[in-house]
């Protein structure tokens, strides 16, 4: 459904996605192998806003991780609406500025602007908390806008949430889904646990909302129409509630049996996931190829001080055995320097990594996220530093150079190309194996399809097989994964084994930020934009 307002104006509105600091999850190394990717998923928020705004008021949408929103964007709008998360500050920053400099009113929403709405001073309005009635008044505001308002910044936070089985279908017509690494659906909001690093449950509550089955198809029916291949659900927890997920299940089989299975499906889920088997049977049958797990560490008492106990449910090796057991690959997070941490944890960690064999790790050094109980510990303790240069707010327990010390060391033997490879070819003979054969979806061979495949193949074979310094490994590798018909498989496992591995290089040579949650401490390049 779109707001219930009815307005009295026509506004045009300008949403923007500011840009990502480059990290491990945002595999942008792997977009030039692929041919025509830009970014890595669509940002399902500021997509639903677009929808949800009056019928009448025209709406351009700019992701700015494919290309920067023009001076004329800025001048053609009335408003501009810019959402996103505490590590995109500094961009959501200079959208203002430059919206400003056109003298365009801004309204800012999102997780970091409702986490810390005092972030954001310059804004001219402020949306806190999900769509809902704070977000009527805030159209109603515009409305009768013009130009930006005289006074103080204004602020809109929700009382009352629209349920999720009225949401509309988020504005996919507004971009270009091929130009993403992954497309992205939402089928629930909330988490029922309270890891002590996790701010979920104080943005969107500890008992989960939900969309309903047909709308989540709807959502597939309008990704695959647009070209997607390859979907992720967002939700902060798939599995927040079971019933739910193993109700949604069939729909899924029957939508990807029905089209002949045209989506690869990926997911973030707790790792207790694996006690029940009957839905790793049924999200196997519906495409699911990869599960993200917060595994965080694999020592214990860490688990058990973060809040985190959900993850001894099973002993986390068989649990990861299990999932792969069922075709699905973990990836997994992990997180340096916790309270619990000592100078060997890190060896733990690499161990840890070498016995599970998981290929894909994020490994970040903790951050201290605002509206956690981490936070509020920390900073009850002192223990909170927004200091520049430094790489986390966190004041360690052990000496700070030791714990970025044992961030590289554990990226640099994660992330060897022999290493990763080697575990992908685990994940080859254990995982992968147990995958069925999809039927092939017609439109996998439309005659775009084959030639961006055939592209896809050329540059893999002469930059990782010809130029690259690993050539031998990724050649091992190859002839391995294509020995077995495994195509996908081999362009899954060389395109994010790049990115992995040219990622870390420039994490030990002082590049990227070590903690994907930090605010970046300058502005990363804007794409170009296109003639």
């Amino acid at each position: 459904m779109r707001t219930p307002y009815s307005p009295a104006t026509i506004r045009n509105i300008l949403c923007v996605f500011p840009r990502y600091t480059p990290s491990f999850g945002t595999f942008h190394h792997s977009y030039s192998l692929l041919g025509g990717v830009r970014a890595f998923m669509p940002p399902q928020g500021l997509l639903l806003i677009a929808a949800y705004l009056p019928e009448s008021w025209p709406v351009r949408f700019v992701d700015e991780n494919r290309s920067p929103a023009t001076t004329e964007d800025f001048r053609w709008a009335d408003a501009v609406m810019v959402s996103g998360m505490h590590v995109q500050q500094r961009h959501i920053q200079d959208i203002t500025r430059r919206a400003h400099a056109c003298g365009k009113p801004v309204a800012i929403g999102g997780p970091s602007a409702s986490g810390c709405p005092e972030m954001y001073p310059d804004a001219d309005f402020v949306h806190v908390g999900e769509i809902g009635d704070a977000t009527d008044r805030l159209i109603e505001i515009l409305d009768g806008l013009a130009g930006r308002p005289e006074g103080l910044q204004q602020v809109f936070t929700t009382q009352d949430r629209l349920p999720l089985n009225q949401f509309p279908m988020p504005a996919y017509e507004l971009i270009s889904i091929p130009d993403y690494f992954l497309a992205s659906v939402q089928f629930s909001s909330g988490c029922p646990f309270t890891c002590e690093f996790c701010d979920i449950p104080a943005l969107y509550g500890r008992n989960p909302r939900l969309k309903n089955p047909e709308q989540v198809v709807a959502e597939l029916d309008r990704l695959r129409i647009g070209g997607a291949q390859s979907v992720y659900f967002v939700d902060d927890n798939f599995i927040a509630n079971p019933k739910a997920a193993a109700d949604l299940l069939p729909h899924l089989v029957t939508w990807q049996k029905r089209h002949r299975y045209p989506l690869r499906i990926a997911c973030e889920a707790t790792l207790n996931i694996a006690k029940n088997e009957k839905t790793l049977e049924l999200m196997r049958d519906a495409g699911f190829v990869t599960i993200f797990c917060g595994i965080e560490t694999p020592e214990p008492e860490a688990l058990h001080a973060m809040s985190k106990s959900q993850n001894l449910r099973l002993p986390i090796l068989d649990a990861v055995e299990t999932i792969n057991k069922y075709g699905m690959e973990v990836v997994s997070g992990i997180i340096i320097g916790l309270d619990t941490d000592t100078p060997d944890s890190a060896d733990r960690i690499i161990e840890f990594i070498r016995a599970s064999q998981i290929p894909i790790l994020t490994i970040n050094v903790l951050y201290a996220l605002p509206k956690t109980p981490l936070w509020d510990r920390l900073e009850r303790a002192g223990r909170i530093r927004n200091e520049e240069g430094r790489e986390s707010n966190v004041d360690f327990l052990l000496p700070y150079d030791t714990v970025l010390g044992m961030w590289r060391k554990c990226i640099e033997a994660a992330y060897e190309p022999r290493a990763i490879y080697g575990r992908y070819a685990y994940q080859q003979r254990h995982t992968f194996r147990n995958r069925p054969w999809y039927p092939m979806d017609p439109r996998r061979l439309a005659p775009h399809n084959v030639r961006r495949g055939i592209g896809i193949f050329a540059r893999l074979f002469w930059r990782l097989g010809v130029r690259s310094s690993y050539r031998a490994d990724f050649w091992r590798m190859a002839a391995r994964t294509l020995g077995r018909g495994r195509f996908e498989e081999f362009v899954q496992s060389a395109v994010v084994s790049h990115h992995l591995i040219e990622f870390a290089r420039q994490c030990l040579a002082g590049m990227p930020e070590p903690s994907f949650y930090a605010p970046s401490r300058t502005l990363a390049p804007v794409p170009a934009a296109e003639a």
